[in-house]
């Protein structure tokens, strides 16, 4: 199995709580479409912080790079990238092996 992080900084202008909802909620529903996704978390800042490199980060779990790759490539996969892209003024994607120290 392996991990997508998608480290994500609003874009400008955007409210800190907008993009709270947009990334907790509203982005969800793209998620949910994306074929072979086995676990998706969301995570955000708990306060605002103008000095951070990021305001949250997703987590997208697939089977291997292959499955990850054929969801990316899907209408599902560039609307929810399309989606990511009207949020964020920058984002970040680490392709990740994810290992449970304890």
């Amino acid at each position: 199995m392996i991990k997508v992080m998608a480290l994500m900084k609003r874009k400008e202008g955007m409210a800190f709580d907008d993009f709270r909802k947009w990334i907790m909620e509203d982005h969800v529903a793209f998620a949910r479409n994306l074929p072979g996704l086995r676990k998706y978390t969301s995570n955000v800042l708990r306060a605002e912080n103008g000095d951070a490199p990021f305001d949250g980060v997703s987590e997208m779990y697939f089977e291997d790079e292959a499955a990850m790759a054929a969801a990316f490539a899907t209408e599902a996969g560039k609307a929810a990238g399309g989606d990511a892209a009207a949020h964020c003024s920058n984002r970040f994607r680490m392709v990740c092996e994810e290992k449970l120290q304890f």
